[in-house]
């Protein structure tokens, strides 16, 4: 990106806030609480919930961890009972805070939400403001590669140093850490991007790719190069797509599957470390729609707000704009 700045100097720095997609029931046996929670734990604020609400940790649900350095502002569900009913909503802690409590008819089960709203702050930002136009145009109309970002591989790489174990001679029986699985197949699938980012083919199809339609998870293979398939492409209606490793065929062909088998064989023993653990073949999407993106500057550096869709990574966006901001 050719600019450089700080980011999370201080939690209020990094503000996400989760967009469900869809409105509370109203009534039901749930509650549904919207929560404040700053430089603290998803999983903590469960317990906490759970034992000041009188309820096991087991029958809190959340759509999904949200960063600790961060202020962030997600749901739960939870058994509603007299006792919750009363105190949800006068609930208080030192680290977070609930905002609204209602009714609900079902637990939130993870990645039950629409996507993420964030709003970043990068101190001390050393580019141009004809940089940062320049850069924010750019990733409105093609979008960003969809890494997965370094939250996925642990702290300090945490988790591929455990996949590094797992994958040796003195593995043992028994089902992988779902982190260590994912931590595979999100390695996999960085080289195959990463790759088709150095050949300047992440935002284009060709025959032989597997292409999804934006913000769905079907996918369809590309076998001839149809006269509206550039301008769908403009539109980022449509995406190439890369493998998540598991058993079974890739779904790709020709030069694109000559790619994907080459880092499949780069990468053997994750691949054979997500293919014994019993996973199957999917894709993902190669590159990363950015909506609403909008920027501002101020005495203290810039402002960036956007919205992702679930399953997206903040990190992928910031890369775009400052060196070293997978290190976040």
């Amino acid at each position: 990106p050719g600019a450089g700045g700080t980011l999370r100097a201080m939690p209020e720095d990094f503000l996400v806030e989760e967009d469900l997609g869809f409105a509370p029931d109203g009534e039901g046996p749930h509650l549904l609480l919207k929560v404040r929670k700053r430089d603290a734990n998803t999983g903590w604020v469960a317990q906490e919930l759970a034992r000041g609400l009188g309820c096991q940790v087991r029958d809190i649900g959340f759509a999904g961890q949200k960063d600790r350095r961060a202020v962030a502002i997600q749901w739960f569900t939870l058994p509603a009972t007299p006792r919750s009913v009363a105190d949800a909503a006068q609930f208080s802690n030192p680290e977070f805070e609930v905002l609204e409590a209602h009714r609900h008819r079902r637990k939130l089960p993870r990645g039950a939400l629409a996507g993420n709203a964030f709003t970043i702050r990068i101190r001390a930002y050393t580019g141009s403001t004809d940089q940062l136009r320049e850069r924010c145009d750019s990733i409105t109309r093609c979008g960003v590669p969809n890494y997965f970002g370094p939250q996925r591989f642990g702290r300090e790489g945490s988790n591929l140093a455990r996949l590094a174990g797992a994958t040796g001679v003195e593995a043992g029986p028994g089902r992988p850490d779902g982190f260590v699985l994912s931590a595979a197949r999100s390695l996999i699938f960085n080289a195959v991007i990463g790759a088709r980012v150095h050949d300047g083919t992440w935002g284009t199809l060709a025959v032989g790719d597997v292409a999804n339609l934006d913000g769905r998870g079907s996918v369809f293979p590309v076998t001839q190069l149809t006269p509206d398939l550039p301008e769908r492409l403009a539109q980022l209606e449509v995406h190439p797509t890369g493998p998540m490793w598991g058993a079974g065929e890739l779904l790709s062909r020709e030069a694109v599957l000559d790619l994907e088998r080459r880092i499949g064989l780069e990468l053997a023993p994750a691949c054979r470390f997500v293919v014994d653990a019993g996973l199957r073949q999917e894709r993902r999407s190669l590159r990363l729609r950015v909506r609403d993106l909008h920027w501002e500057q101020d005495a203290d550096g810039v402002v960036l707000r956007f919205w992702l869709r679930s399953g997206s990574f903040a990190t992928a966006v910031l890369r775009e704009f400052i060196v070293d901001a997978a290190d976040v």
